[in-house]
């Protein structure tokens, strides 16, 4: 499920238009939100450390417009151009390669370019791959006679003299200066698919690069996935051509067969792949979802989760064998998070770090390489909400968390052998949310920094003392911007929803408050264990969206119901398990109750709610389950039906289907459409590979059944994001904002 929390953080606007009248700086306009630059913010520098503190980056080159310049700066700010554009330009071009990613051998010399990018369903993974070697100056495609935009996941070996990458599901390796390639694999089709990973795995595992080099450079141990035997789904594409396009894949949807799916280790020289035997059917019964090398040339580390997701087992493997033997075993009552906080290995290799909910927080712990043992690091009533560092040999683990307010993070440090308790790093005068990306070593690190309704500063700071050395990117004029806007502060709160519950929440208030009247409030949400929303920090367009409504005489209001997955502890996250629909639309309709009682000021007759993916499934239910509560809702790219979504997201939260069936239906909006009363619109992109469109097409053949009156707006061939093609986004807000206007009236009442 697409958490809409997870994205807009940063504003990216499109390029200005032609301004005929002179804008008034303290209000928002969808025409200055979505076709002007006012908001658009400073550049930061993409960084990738080096040892030392020197990290590299792109910057503009000067001799080429649009065209990128490899450096390397050091933690002052001076920088090296290590490859200049000019030095960039294929044999018989005229414009540089336009560098779309990048890596660098230890000793910077071979430079290997990610070029001509496409987005493969979410992100850019597929595309053209170059070396660069400084030393010879000597440029060389890879891939020989591949068609435009067809490698992914090029990785140079541990010695620079080869890379490997992925083509047409199989895996090669090349010479880094280019020629003949060894296939590594060669049953690759559209349905074998080696190195990379089919549609589910990648949506809710988030596994897309599926093959390791050795340490030693001498295997490479990869995924293959066989969707041979799972169900396909058909989009159709009617505005492409004169007759319909079809595009089909496989996908899994609740109860329905897998892919098959097994790890192998291949020599690098070419050769038979040697099986792990992990057991079970990946097909009907377990997944593998992660799997590195286990700190040396021999072993892995496999993760096996079962259908359920109730059980992980951590498995070592014996990469010449195939032979495997249990190192931990994980088991929840609920369900059990696949995560990348674990698999460092110290102690030299005897343990490896581990990420569990056992005792009902999320702490850090040290598995042994033996299975004998498990040690914890951190403790306490709070969650590591994400580990950024370990340095053994000081003895530290770096982490985010914040134990007493949920709605914010803050950078931790405490002893890895458990001793002590942890020590705040981010200085307390800076309450809101930061994010860090620590250098080797942790003596310094990009910190992000932003709060409720201001842009983020991104500064290079020196750690433990957390000093800024230089800033990245101040945003000094966004936040001019920003503070210019007609606005009356924000305020967070939290809702009594019964017994001892209290849900966090944040009130938009109008922008001309008077608290002697009374304001329409209209509520975003999402609810799922995806994504949170309340949440301390730069909300980017969608927030000046909300407050572009404040001005029109709107309160905007946001609750996280229990089941999002706050830093609150296990059973806060996991009393959702098998009630998903239920559970959440409770708690958002007892917090939206007590909000009115609380703040006499909104008006309990003009109430809304929108929402988007998780969102619009809680936009649906709020709609049919509370009428008398909500008048008008705005539902995007919703799941009507949850045995329509995919197995490994739904499963996850809800069970089987085939053991679960009631649940299913009692959460499914669809199933309490007979109760809408109010003013109801349902978006959808029809070129939805996510959330299908299928679901809003029977959720609306039932409406008509019902005769329930809504409207409906399919946007053509767009995904779950629906930001495909010149004025969607424009039209799409301005859709909802029209709505919003004709069915909930602005403005404040006696």
């Amino acid at each position: 499920m697409f958490p809409r929390s997870l994205l807009l953080l940063f504003l990216l606007a499109a390029p200005a238009a032609a301004q005929s009248q002179p804008i008034d700086p303290t209000a928002l306009t969808l025409d200055r939100l979505f076709a002007s630059d006012d908001f658009r913010g400073d550049p930061v520098p993409g960084v990738k450390w080096l040892d030392g503190g020197a990290y590299t980056t792109l910057q503009p080159s000067k001799t080429h417009k649009g065209a990128s310049d490899l450096a390397r700066v050091d933690a002052a700010g001076k920088a090296e151009v290590l490859v200049a554009a000019e030095k960039l330009i294929p044999p018989g071009a005229k414009e540089p390669l336009a560098v779309h990613g990048y890596d660098l051998s230890k000793d910077l010399d071979l430079v290997l370019i990610f070029t001509n990018s496409v987005k493969v369903w979410r992100q850019n993974t597929r595309g053209d791959y170059w070396t660069f070697r400084r030393s010879t100056g000597k440029l060389a495609k890879l891939g020989g006679d591949a068609k435009p935009s067809t490698l992914m996941f090029a990785k140079m070996s541990p010695d620079g003299t080869r890379v490997g990458y992925v083509r047409d599901n199989n895996i090669y390796a090349e010479p880094a200066a280019g020629g003949a390639a060894t296939p590594l694999t060669a049953d690759g089709t559209e349905q074998v698919i080696n190195g990379t990973f089919d549609w589910v795995y990648e949506e809710e595992f988030y596994c897309r690069d599926g093959w390791r080099w050795s340490p030693d450079g001498k295997s490479v141990a990869y995924w293959q996935l066989d969707t041979r035997g799972v169900k396909a789904f058909t989009m159709i594409d009617n505005t492409t051509a004169v007759y319909p396009a079809l595009k089909t894949f496989a996908y899994p949807k609740t109860g329905e067969r897998n892919s098959a799916c097994r790890v192998g280790v291949v020599p690098a020289a070419g050769g038979p792949t040697k099986w792990l035997d992990v057991p079970g059917d990946t097909r009907t019964d377990f997944y593998i979802p992660r799997m590195e090398w286990a700190g040396n040339a021999t072993e892995l580390v496999v993760q096996r989760v079962n259908r359920l997701q109730n059980a992980v087992d951590v498995l070592l493997a014996d990469a010449r064998t195939g032979q495997v033997r249990a190192l931990l075993t994980e088991r929840d009552g609920a369900w059990v998070d696949v995560h990348d906080d674990a698999g460092e290995w110290v102690e030299k290799g005897a343990a490896f770090t581990w990420v569990s909910e056992r005792d009902g927080w999320r702490h850090l712990y040290l598995a042994s390489r033996d299975g004998k043992s498990v040690r914890k690091v951190t403790s306490g009533e709070f969650d590591v909400i994400r580990v950024l560092s370990i340095d053994e040999k000081a003895g530290s683990v770096y982490f985010l968390a914040s134990p007493d307010n949920p709605t914010q993070h803050y950078l931790y440090k405490c002893a890895l052998d458990g001793t002590g308790a942890p020590v705040r790093v981010t200085p307390a005068d800076q309450p809101g949310w930061h994010d860090y990306d620590l250098a080797p070593g942790g003596a310094l690190a990009v910190h992000t920094y932003s709060t409720f309704g201001k842009p983020p500063r991104v500064e290079l700071i020196s750690l433990p003392d957390h000093k800024v050395v230089r800033v990245l990117a101040a945003n000094d004029k966004l936040r001019e911007t920003v503070a210019k806007l007609k606005q009356t502060p924000p305020e967070f709160f939290r809702a009594d929803v019964g017994g001892e519950v209290k849900l966090d929440g944040w009130l938009m208030k109008p922008a001309n408050f008077d608290p002697a009247k009374k304001y329409p409030v209209l509520f975003h949400v999402y609810g799922e264990p995806a994504g949170q929303l309340v949440t301390d920090r730069w909300g980017g367009r969608q927030h000046l969206w909300h407050l572009m409504l404040t001005q029109q005489g709107y309160a905007v209001a946001c609750v996280d119901n229990r089941g999002t997955p706050c830093p609150r502890g296990r059973d806060w996250r996991k009393s959702v398990y098998r009630k998903i629909g239920v559970t959440a639309s409770a708690d958002q309709a007892a917090a939206v109750r007590d909000l009115l009682k609380q703040r006499p000021y909104l008006d309990g007759s003009r109430v809304g709610v929108w929402g988007w993916s998780g969102g619009g499934s809680m936009t649906l239910n709020q709609m049919f389950r509370h009428p008398d509560l909500y008048r008008t809702g705005m539902s995007v790219a919703p799941v009507p039906d949850m045995r329509l979504y995919d197995t490994i997201y739904q499963e996850r939260y809800m069970g089987l289907p085939q053991d679960n069936a009631e649940d299913y239906k009692q959460g499914s909006p669809i199933t309490h459409a007979a109760g809408l009363k109010g003013n109801l619109l349902i978006v959808h992109g029809t070129g939805d590979d996510n959330v299908h469109y299928q679901g809003t097409e029977k959720l609306a053949d039932k409406l008509i059944e019902l005769n329930k009156p809504f409207a409906m707006m399919a946007y053509p061939n767009r995904s779950h994001s629906i930001n495909e093609g010149k004025n969607t986004s424009r039209h799409l807000y301005g859709l909802l904002t029209k709505y919003l206007n004709d069915n909930l009236p602005a403005g404040p009442k006696p």
